[in-house]
């Protein structure tokens, strides 16, 4: 089987007509709801194969495996969307309109212009649409606002990690992620470290969420007075990763120990402890002045999926 990778890499399989012949890597022009599209077709191994198969993923039709002439056209249209691009940005800043212009598309057959935005609200385009035809005559014109999360999906990149944007290989979906996610898995609650390009807490944050807590349920819990080798002591943060415990004793030294070698006994224990901050990481707390940390979670503009 063979497939193709539309946009923000989403795979599809491929449906290739019997008297057609198409090797792996090929530049095809393939049919989509938008139109005639250009990718490139590869072929599945039997895993992948299996999985589209099982998820029933619609394939897409193909028109047929690019020719040298449709290569040349091809570098035509990129030409053409980079001064779309221009011209757009120009009438944006004409009009004064609040939408920072993302990526300018033409479909293969030119009849289809999209033009891909972020705005912090709905943006009244209806002058600028009338400009646009006069520029752009000819060919269907096409204002999509997305979310930052789908921004930064259409326009790739690497994480902190180092790795592509999950958004953009294998994320079909956003979940809400709030920062309460953060707080539980021990994260420095700093903008640079929990956000992503997207401006938004990390998506990844979600993945481990589940464990986090299971493994916490399984630990003496945060404030509570703990007998250890050098005596009595609260703990006052969890360690998940490490599976061990920092506990405060009766001289106001914290140390931290295996979670199976303290023992959580019935006694009050008179000894202050943090309780706000309640994980390894106190010392990374926010150090930025003035900085809301819940302009990081998903609002209505983070994500539209319409892409």
């Amino acid at each position: 089987m063979f497939a193709v990778k539309l946009i923000k890499n989403k795979q599809c399989p491929l449906d290739i007509p019997e008297n057609v012949t198409v090797k792996h890597g090929d530049m095809v022009i393939i049919l989509t709801e938008k139109g005639e599209e250009t990718a490139q077709a590869y072929l599945l191994p039997p895993q992948v194969e299996s999985i589209l198969k099982r998820k029933k993923i619609p394939s897409v039709p193909l028109v047929r495996v690019m020719t040298q002439e449709d290569l040349a056209v091809n570098e035509e249209i990129k030409a053409m969307e980079q001064q779309g691009y221009k011209d757009c940005l120009e009438l944006i800043k004409q009009h004064n309109l609040q939408m920072n212009l993302i990526q300018c598309k033409y479909t293969f057959d030119r009849r289809k212009v999209t033009f891909y935005y972020t705005a912090p609200e709905r943006v009244d385009f209806r002058e600028l649409l009338k400009d646009l035809t006069k520029v752009f005559k000819r060919v269907r014109i096409d204002l999509k606002h997305i979310g930052v999360r789908d921004e930064t999906s259409l326009c790739c990149g690497n994480g902190l990690c180092g790795r592509p944007f999950c958004c953009c290989t294998f994320k079909r979906q956003f979940d809400s992620i709030n920062i309460k996610l953060a707080h539980d898995q021990s994260m420095p609650i700093t903008p640079g470290k929990i956000s992503g390009t997207c401006g938004r807490l990390l998506c990844c944050l979600n993945y481990e969420y589940k464990n986090y807590i299971e493994t916490a349920k399984e630990m003496v819990p945060i404030g509570s007075g703990v007998m250890t080798i050098d005596g009595v002591g609260r703990v006052c943060a969890l360690n998940i990763l490490t599976n061990n415990v920092s506990v405060k004793l009766a001289d106001g030294k914290i140390k931290e120990y295996p979670s199976n070698e303290v023992e959580m006994i019935d006694t009050d224990v008179n000894i202050e402890i943090d309780t706000g901050v309640g994980y390894k990481y106190a010392s990374m707390q926010q150090t930025e002045e003035n900085i809301d940390i819940k302009q990081f979670e998903d609002d209505r503009n983070s994500s539209t999926g319409n892409i």
